[in-house]
């Protein structure tokens, strides 16, 4: 480890470049790209804190960025490359982050089998790495490297305002204040993807549609407009959770790319994006496509392209893991990072470092506040989570307390029914207000709620980044239950007759009468009842239609030649 030093004088933070060493595998290309008219202008800014465009070093950015690969240095952008909230982990085998690094949490290396990772410049990427003596690891935390393992970031600084352990070979300067200048960004990020994603609490008006269609999910444009839109509320993965490819078409020339992916966890898993410009089109979008996650508390980002453009990651409590062998952009979380490989091997996973210099809504103007209000149902004895309740959320609007959902001025649905799923969960991002969670349908086997409205929540500017939320406790249904019985007996006499063999069914095909065989029978409940002294075979069931079956009649007795007995309906 080197031992600290000064060796120039500290730069503002917008002064700070990265580099970044690339590897990766190309197993396939997408389809062919079609492009439309050029775009036309449009009024639009960039990302906040001036993050995204290059910041010339010495010498300066090159244009356009070059592809992929391993010569000589070509350029110095000084530039955040990538930006953490949290803490930054590297894992498993994972190789390089290239270009300017700022992490205001920890910095923790800790990978599979050893090696070493690069921050800042690295062997194969974009070659454009930050200036010489400027700082090229910035954390708020400790920086704690393995035992036998080493950080690399040779011709730069590494700036920490925590301690450092282990094998670092970088000029080290000790700041408490080391990531002072960045901490506002992490509010203005959030700010920014939310306003991407939505306006007054609604998702923002796409100007295309993205579909999944199993081999690939597909962005069609409008052909025209300068900032193409696309809303996704689905994973990016191909059947079973497997690989599919990720294709543009209709997007103009020039043209910014904004994909907004919405969910509380999503992931993607894709083969698409190549080492050179020319193996796959979506290359050609790199810099000015921005994949944006406005609510996912976890995202992952999987397979084996070399994957094209920017990321912003606006929950600051959501935590990120690629294992993509590249991510060719910036990469701006607010919440945590984790490098890695994946879990069926391989190694070596970059990011490299390409500015965006796309044309992004205008988010200066104030925005309205947003949050998510959510339910969770459970089991009132157990506490489990319930899948199967469906909630309808209302907003107070009508001014008297209390949720009123019929007469001449009741208060006002928010968008559509939910259904919980495994989680037992049920949430909207809605803008500050009073709202009302109403539970319309029960889950199976338990009854509703004889107040079947949970609430008010109430959602303000100081809770809106961690959301209100309510628990709605169901009781199951009491199970009714009662005797079936059949009495045997001597036809002439009606004596009771032992020894005669019955089965029990219930009506469960919907089929009148008894089906006994064929593809959809009615269900037999218990096993084979023989009659005692008594003549009486009998079962405790829960309501429902019976029949009794004879199968066996007492010796000396013939089966009845109609030998079932019923509907019994308790």
């Amino acid at each position: 480890m080197t031992n600290p030093t000064t060796r120039h004088p500290a730069r503002p933070w917008w002064r700070a470049g990265s580099t970044g060493l690339a590897c990766a595998l190309v197993l396939a290309s997408a389809p062919a790209l079609v492009l439309g008219p050029a775009a036309v202008p449009a009024a639009a800014a960039g990302l906040p804190g001036g993050l995204g465009p290059c910041d010339p070093g010495d010498p300066p950015c090159p244009s356009p960025f070059p592809q992929i690969d391993n010569d000589p240095i070509k350029g110095r952008d000084d530039a955040v490359n990538i930006y953490v909230g949290d803490d930054f982990l590297v894992r498993g085998r994972a190789a390089e982050a290239e270009g300017r690094v700022v992490v205001l949490g920890a910095f923790d290396m800790n990978k599979a089998e050893g090696g070493v990772y690069n921050v800042g410049e690295v062997g194969v990427g974009s070659k454009v790495p930050p200036s010489v003596d400027a700082d090229w690891l910035t954390t708020g935390g400790n920086i704690t490297v393995a035992t036998g393992q080493r950080l690399l970031a040779e011709a730069g600084v590494v700036r920490h305002a925590g301690t450092v352990t282990g094998d670092v070979e970088s000029t080290l300067e000790q700041d408490d204040d080391a990531t002072a200048p960045f901490t506002g960004l992490r509010d203005q990020l959030t700010a920014a993807s939310r306003c991407y994603a939505r306006v007054d609490g609604a998702p923002r008006t796409p100007t295309g549609t993205a579909v999944n269609q199993g081999g690939q999910t597909l962005f069609t444009g409008d052909g025209s407009s300068a900032l193409q839109i696309f809303t996704v509320d689905f994973d990016m993965v191909g059947a079973n959770g497997g690989q599919q490819g990720i294709v543009f078409e209709r997007i103009p020339a020039g043209a910014t790319i904004l994909v907004n992916v919405l969910g509380a966890d999503r992931a993607l898993n894709t083969y698409s994006g190549g080492i050179a410009d020319t193996d796959d089109p979506l290359n050609a979008y790199r810099e000015r496509l921005l994949w944006n996650f406005p609510d996912a508390k976890t995202v992952d980002l999987a397979g084996t392209g070399q994957f094209q453009g920017s990321f912003l990651i606006g929950d600051q409590a959501s935590s990120t893991t690629v294992t993509l062998p590249g991510i060719n952009g910036r990469f701006f979380t607010t919440g945590s990072l984790t490098h890695t490989t994946a879990a069926s091997g391989g190694g070596g996973q970059e990011f490299h470092a390409y500015p965006f210099t796309g044309d992004l809504p205008n988010c200066d103007t104030p925005q309205d506040v947003t949050g998510e209000v959510r339910v969770l149902k459970t089991d009132a004895e157990t506490g489990a989570t319930l899948p199967g309740a469906g909630f309808q959320l209302w907003e107070e609007t009508n001014g008297v307390p209390g949720l009123q959902t019929l007469g001449i001025n009741p208060d006002t649905t928010v968008g559509s029914p939910c259904t919980t799923g495994a989680d037992g969960v049920c949430s909207r991002t809605v803008e500050t207000g009073t709202y009302y969670w109403q539970e319309t349908d029960a889950p199976d086997g338990y009854d509703l709620p004889a107040q079947p409205v949970f609430g008010p929540l109430v959602l303000t500017e100081e809770n809106a980044a961690a959301g209100v939320s309510v628990t709605a406790g169901n009781s199951r249904t009491p199970v009714v239950t009662g005797e079936v019985r059949v009495a045997k007996t001597d036809a002439e006499s009606g004596a009771p007759l032992p020894g005669a063999t019955f089965r029990l069914w219930e009506e469960t095909n919907g089929v009148p009468g008894l089906q006994t065989g064929g593809a959809d029978p009615d269900t037999t409940v218990g096993g084979p009842c023989t009659t005692g002294a008594d003549g009486v075979c009998a079962r405790t069931v829960e309501t429902g239609t019976y029949y009794w079956q004879e199968t066996d009649a007492p010796d000396g007795y013939d089966l009845p030649a109609q030998p079932v007995f019923g509907p019994l309906v308790l």
